[in-house]
């Protein structure tokens, strides 16, 4: 799986989770928790659909250093199968 098709979901999880945001205007330095209004429970949502979604698992110490979109993306893709 490609770095932008990771992203393309990423996106899609997020629309999911928060119907009424834009995700078309995220970019990968989009900070998630300012600039898009995710609170902690929402991004904790996200986190665990992604996981669920990639069949990835990304540990609770790392969450509070993705700050950006690109961050996200970058942490499955490094978790998942070459």
């Amino acid at each position: 799986m490609t770095r932008q098709e990771v992203l393309e979901k990423t996106k899609k999880v997020i629309s999911d989770c928060f119907p009424d945001m834009d995700v078309n205007a995220l970019t990968e330095d989009s900070i998630i928790n300012t600039e898009t209004a995710i609170d902690s429970m929402g991004f904790v949502l996200v986190i665990c659909k992604l996981e669920a979604l990639f069949n990835v698992k990304i540990p609770e110490r790392q969450w509070a250093k993705l700050q950006t979109l690109g961050d996200v993306v970058d942490a499955i893709c490094k978790r998942l199968p070459k």
